[in-house]
């Protein structure tokens, strides 16, 4: 897949989530209970991905994604055990400290992408000028 099909993607991607986020302030607490669930389960599926697929390609992929990947794994994991405590111990009175957490958890997750789709725009532009001057050298031998 092309490197702007990639893009395109995670832009779809990104506007599917604040979509589905500003449903999400309207649900029932039952339904927005399941629809956690299924984000959790979703995102959990995607960082084992990322974590196999930094694993496949660790010979090709440079020391620095590797190791990003591997702290976003141990992160996510550190994150849901956090989440698992917060939730086992909740009562009214810890409720608005939990939400507090989770929403400081949701914005520092933004912060975290947003920061990834600089890095991404950065790595894409480095890939095109690298292709384009493999191309240039190519043509003039």
């Amino acid at each position: 897949m092309a490197l702007s099909d990639q893009l395109t993607k995670l832009a779809e991607q990104a506007k599917k989530i604040e979509d589905e986020a500003k449903k999400a302030a309207d649900e029932a607490r039952s339904e927005l209970q399941a629809r956690v669930q299924r984000a959790s389960e979703a995102a959990s599926q995607k960082a084992q991905e990322l974590s196999n697929k930094g694993q496949e390609t660790k010979e090709q992929a440079s020391d620095k994604w590797t190791q990003v990947r591997s702290d976003w794994a141990k992160h996510v994991a550190k994150v849901r055990g956090d989440i698992a405590t917060q939730e086992a111990k909740a009562d009214a009175a810890d409720a608005k400290f939990a939400a507090e957490l989770a929403e400081a958890d949701a914005y520092d997750a933004i912060d975290f992408a947003s920061a990834a789709m600089e890095e991404a725009e950065y790595a894409v532009l480095d890939a095109i000028l690298a292709r384009k001057e493999a191309d240039e050298l190519t043509v003039s031998r």
